[in-house]
């Protein structure tokens, strides 16, 4: 019989993890085999692209005895689960599996453990980077240090940073070290002999980083630099929308340029809240694999749809509400929105989605390109964290890819949206996040107001170098868009299985 699954809700998240709660012993010997059947089922069922991957048809478990020897010779768990993705260089690149569900399940919450500094690693030559600030997380411990937006790193704890080392370095399991602060110096870069100390420790991030309003030759322009789709925060998102509108905006700058996305849901509640005038239209449809998505249409095709919204309607697992309250709408029908090679996922639905029915205007870089979702899978009978016989020997928990998601045109784009007007953030000129001193915000501003209020100087020869990746890159939710649903979805999965 097929496993059902029940998908992830973040908001039960403190609850799921609560002292009353009974957690495996990690200290119990776990076989590969037992998780990898938990591995091969739970793909077998529900990844998306089951259909291109031989190792994963339906008959490939008949003869229990050829089943089990192949897990057993497929590796550790990870190895295994590498080996049933469909193209994973180019195509799926984004599945993962952890061994640690409980770290996960925090970070879907906004918690993980953080010194409050975001930054960019970039290529210098063949083998050495550095690193430059994007921005500091509020009441973070950097946020107490002598450290900013714009400025770079050579060194961590006296180590020229490496292609071979920065991982160990900055994502380690040290939870202190030291950064040798650097500047630009001609065409080079110098350590300038500064250090900052910065230590990690438990964070949760509130996504709506910025909020306010300008005044620019009588039109009240609205900006929004929002960093991830956490629906732990949609009140405070719904709270900024609110804001926004008693200031009287008429032009909304949304920034995206770091937001790797995240909540489907809080996605649709967002391009609700830029609108209003599109209650009950569809904002973007699902396509699953071939099983599903021919019991969704034949049967349940309204569960297939993501649809604007005048209301947030958060439930926890069981149906009760946690968050109920009606949608700040400013009725937009044009949006500017600043957008980088880190914008993904759920951000770029909001791009694909309202583009069918609203102007929309990217400012920045194209964007990185990902079209799909995926759920949380746990070792039980069906799959969720909280069903009958979860597996306690071990803290596996997989997140594949499970749903393609289209715009109301049927239309995405695997390669990511391009700029309407291209402009790369330059370290030797970032500016600050907020002020019109950030050339993105400031070309933003005065495309709204048509009124150009300085030149753009050239970029520097910085702006083109190589990134390797940024302090995010090393958590699984990087880049990532998964599904929240209610319980009419989750009962109808598991009739259906």
């Amino acid at each position: 019989m097929k496993k059902f699954l029940m998908l992830f809700f973040t908001s039960v998240l403190f609850i799921a993890c609560s002292s009353d709660d009974t957690q495996p012993d990690p200290a119990v010997s776990v076989l590969d085999d037992e998780v990898n059947d938990f591995v091969w089922k739970g793909l077998n069922d529900y990844y998306l692209w089951k259909g291109n991957v031989t190792n994963l048809a339906d008959d490939k478990d008949d003869n229990r005895d050829d089943y089990f020897t192949f897990l057993n010779n497929s590796g550790a768990p990870e190895d295994l689960f590498e080996s049933l993705l469909y193209q994973p260089e180019t195509i799926d690149k984004y599945s993962w599996i952890v061994d640690d569900y409980i770290a996960l399940e925090q970070q879907f919450s906004g918690v993980s453990k953080s010194n409050g500094v975001d930054f960019q690693l970039v290529l210098l030559s063949n083998d050495d980077i550095f690193g430059y600030v994007k921005y500091i997380l509020p009441n973070s411990d950097a946020s107490n240090k002598n450290i900013e937006r714009g400025d770079l790193f050579l060194e961590v704890d006296g180590q020229q940073l490496t292609l071979d080392n920065y991982i160990q370095l900055l994502f380690g399991e040290n939870e202190s070290y030291t950064l040798g602060l650097a500047e630009v110096n001609g065409s080079i870069i110098d350590v300038t002999g500064e250090t900052v100390s910065l230590t990690k420790e438990v964070y949760t991030e509130n996504p709506v980083y910025i909020t306010k309003t300008f005044n620019k030759n009588g039109q009240k322009i609205g900006y929004l630099m929002y960093n991830s789709f956490t629906s732990n925060f949609d009140g405070e998102l719904n709270a900024a929308f609110g804001q926004l509108k008693a200031e009287g905006v008429t032009d909304l700058v949304l920034d995206l340029r770091y937001n790797g996305g995240g909540s489907v849901r809080t996605s649709r509640y967002l391009a609700s809240m830029i609108t209003g005038q599109f209650d009950g239209q569809l904002l973007a449809r699902e396509k699953w694999n071939t099983k599903w998505q021919q019991i969704f249409e034949n049967q349940a095709p309204q569960l297939l749809v993501n649809n604007f919204t005048n209301e947030i309607i958060n439930t926890d697992s069981s149906g009760n509400v946690i968050l109920q309250e009606a949608i700040n709408s400013l009725g937009l029908t044009k949006l500017y929105i600043i957008a980088t090679g880190d914008t993904a996922s759920a951000s770029e639905l909001i791009i694909n989605g309202l583009r069918p029915y609203i102007d929309v205007t990217l400012i920045g870089e194209t964007t990185e390109g990902k079209a799909v979702g995926s759920i949380t899978l746990y070792d039980s009978d069906n799959f969720t964290r909280s069903g009958s016989n979860l597996n306690t020997n071990h803290f596996y928990a997989m997140q594949p890819i499970t749903v393609e998601l289209v715009n109301k045109l049927g239309e995405n784009d695997i390669n990511g949206f391009p700029p309407d007007i291209s402009l790369q953030e330059d370290l030797t000129n970032m500016g600050v996040l907020g002020e019109e001193s950030d050339p993105l915000l400031e070309r933003a501003l005065s495309e709204i107001t048509g009124t150009a209020t300085r030149s753009f100087k050239e970029l520097s020869e910085f702006a083109y170098l190589k990134k390797i990746a940024g302090s995010k890159d090393i958590l699984p939710l990087t880049k990532e868009m998964y599904l929240e649903k209610d319980k009419e979805f989750y009962d109808f999965l598991k009739e259906h299985n």
